[in-house]
Order: C-alpha cells, then structure tokens, then sequence
C-alpha cells in the first residue's frame, strides 16, 4: 500500500464517522473537513508503521504529537486533539475500541471561544416559521418548541415517543447519551403545540400507519436527524436568520437564555443532561457578557 493512500478500513472509519458529526450536530462543510483532514493526516503517518485508527495506542498519539508540534501553531495542535478525541470518544460508545487512547492527552492552552447562538427575537422568528395550517408545518412547529423548551440534543429529539409525553405533567421523558433518562419540564408553549399537533395534524400525516415516534414523517416513520437537520436549515432561511444553523444552535439559546434569566447552573447541567458541569460552564462567560451589558446600561457608574 502506497504511504500516500489510506486503507479501505480507515476510509470507511472515517466516512461512518464524518455522517455522525453532521448528523448529531449539523456541523459546517468547513468544519467536518477540518475532522477529515486532521483524522486522515494521522491515518496515513500511521500507514508505514502498519497501523490503523482502530489499533493505535497513547504512545502512538503521543509520537504523532511530537512530530506536529514544532510545525503547527497551538490552535492548530489543540483542533488536531480535538479531533482525535472526539473520533476515539465515538468509538468508544460504539463499543468499537476498549480503551480510549486520547485520554491522558493534554491540550494546549486557549481561550475558550462562546457557542453560536441566536437571541430571543431570532428564535421567536424561528419558532413562527412553520406554516401551522399544514399538517407538516403543525409538526415542525411543535418540534422547534419542544428543542427549544428542552434544549434536547437532535437525535434526542427525533427519538421522542408518543408514550414518553406526559402532556398532564408538562413532561417528556428524554434517553440521553450512555442510555441515561432525565425527565425535562416542557413548559406551557410547548405541551399546547404539541397537544394541537396530536390532536390531528400527526394522524394526517400518518394516514392510518402505526408508528411509536412522537414525530413522523409523510413516509409514515419516525423523523430522522438528516431530515430535520434540513427542516431547521430551511425554516431559519424563511425567518430571515443569516447565522449558521443547526438543531444544536436551538440548544445553545436554550441554555443561555436559561442562565440570562437568572436560572442556576446545576439546574441547566440537568436539564441538558450533562454529565460533568465542566461541559455546562461555557454558557457562563454568554451570561457574564450580558452581564456586563447590563451593568454598564443601568449602573449610574457604569
């Protein structure tokens, strides 16, 4: 095998895993090519040493890293561990690797850049873009309330069932990531769009097909993240949004309008079941910016 060419297994590694980032977080072109390239160039340095991504160890990540530093800026060297980690994480779950080799792995330094987000009035727009005289658009709209009272991850979302909604208690039952199930407050809004979308609009669009999914398509099945990916793209374009958008941007306004309206931290890890406050901490600086603002608009000395 030629030391320029990768091997059909890493290849298809790397494909199956490329689909998974665009589909879990709707992730840029740019940014999947940058997980391509940085993945692909340690995949073809391991070539001559007959190795591949499934087989490598610390040591092997550690060496890679030695060669790269004098050569790359810190911000390069910090998206390259990035990668990596992120790539060997999703084969951990996968059940595909045994031992993460990324994990005693230090990255450089950096300040930690915000999560793009939309403000209230870009996410009023969102949530007012479905047509609701149509079944479909019904549907989407009870979607984008539910994303954005829950802040649920996509693939949370589309994995909602009939059964898991408690309109009563204004709860819907989530099955986050590692199986793990939190119970998320719906809040008014959204318990109504979604009763009006039961009440007619899912029984329209299945025409006397059974399926258990909370959300379905017109080919009677559940929503698939692909699909709702695009429905998101599309009605941010008719709200007039220009930012990027993704399913996980409604996550993102979630957790930092939360946290503007003076909810506590603990209480938002929860509700977006994160595991470790580490990973919830990053919506502090947002509130701390709108802090400032705040301090400096109405302070008589600000």
């Amino acid at each position: 095998m030629s030391e320029h060419t990768l091997s059909s297994q890493d290849a298809a590694e790397l494909d199956t895993f490329i689909d998974h980032l665009w589909l879990e977080d709707g992730l840029s072109k740019n940014t999947l090519e940058s997980y391509r390239l940085d993945l692909t160039s340690f995949a073809l340095w391991l070539t001559p040493q007959n190795k591949q991504l499934l087989t490598v160890d610390q040591a092997d990540i550690q060496q890679y890293l030695a060669v790269k530093f004098p050569l790359s800026k810190p911000r390069s060297i910090s998206r390259l561990i990035a990668s990596m980690r992120r790539f060997y994480r999703y084969l951990m779950r996968d059940n595909r690797i045994s031992l993460d080799p990324t994990i005693q792995i230090q990255s450089p330094k950096l300040p930690r850049s915000l999560p793009k987000s939309l403000n209230e009035e870009e996410v009023i727009a969102l949530l007012n873009a479905p047509n609701i005289e149509e079944p479909a658009g019904l549907r989407d709209r009870a979607m984008l309330e539910l994303l954005y009272a829950c802040g649920l991850r996509v693939s949370e979302l589309v994995g909602v069932k009939v059964t898991e909604v408690s309109l009563g208690d204004g709860v819907v039952r989530i099955t986050g990531k590692g199986s793990k199930t939190r119970l998320v407050p719906m809040g008014e809004e959204a318990v109504d769009w979604i009763s009006r979308y039961l009440s007619g609009a899912r029984a329209a669009i299945l025409q006397k097909r059974l399926c258990d999914a909370l959300f379905v398509t017109n080919r009677g099945e559940e929503m698939t993240r692909q699909a709702f990916w695009y429905l998101i793209k599309r009605h941010a374009l008719l709200a007039g949004i220009t930012k990027h958008m993704s399913p996980h941007v409604l996550r993102h306004a979630f957790a930092t309008h939360l946290l503007n309206h003076g909810a506590d931290l603990r209480v938002v890890q929860m509700l977006l079941g994160h595991s470790d406050i580490s990973t919830t901490q990053i919506y502090t600086h947002v509130a701390r910016e709108r802090l400032k603002q705040l301090h400096s608009m109405h302070h008589p000395r600000g």
